[in-house]
C-alpha cells in the first residue's frame, strides 16, 4: 500500500508553487479561473465533475490530482461507494497502472475523511 501523504504533498505543492504564482500571476489566474469554469455546477454536477477529474488523474498518474479532488469530493459529500464506481472505470480503462493508483486513491480518501481527522 501506498505510503504518500496526501496532506503533505498538498502543502509542498502550494509551497512549491509560490514563486511560480509571484513570477507568473496572469498565467496562475488564468489557470484558476478555467478550474472555477470547468468545475462549477452545470448540466453535470460539481460532485460528479471532481470524479471525473480524479479518474484523469488515476489513469494519468498525478498523485497531486489525487490528494487535491479526494479532499474536494470529500467537501462535496461523494460517498465512498460512488469513489470506488469510478475508480472500478479507471481500473477498466487504464489497467493495472490504473490499479496501483486506485490503491493510493483509497488510502488518500481514508486519510482525508472527516471522522478520521
Amino acid at each position: 500500500m501506498s505510503t504518500l501523504d496526501h496532506v503533505g504533498l498538498m502543502q509542498d505543492i502550494n509551497e512549491g508553487l509560490t514563486q511560480f504564482r509571484k513570477a507568473q500571476p496572469e498565467a496562475m489566474q488564468g489557470f484558476g479561473q478555467l478550474s472555477r469554469a470547468a468545475m462549477s455546477e452545470g448540466a453535470i454536477s460539481a460532485r460528479h465533475k471532481e470524479l471525473m477529474a480524479l479518474a484523469i488523474g488515476v489513469t494519468q498518474h498525478c498523485s497531486g490530482c489525487i490528494a487535491f479532488h479526494v479532499k474536494a469530493l470529500h467537501k462535496l459529500g461523494c460517498t465512498r461507494a460512488e469513489l470506488e464506481e469510478m475508480l472500478a472505470v479507471c481500473v477498466y480503462m487504464g489497467g493495472g497502472p490504473a490499479l496501483m493508483y486506485t490503491a493510493e486513491t483509497l488510502k488518500a480518501w481514508e486519510a482525508m475523511a472527516p471522522d478520521h481527522a
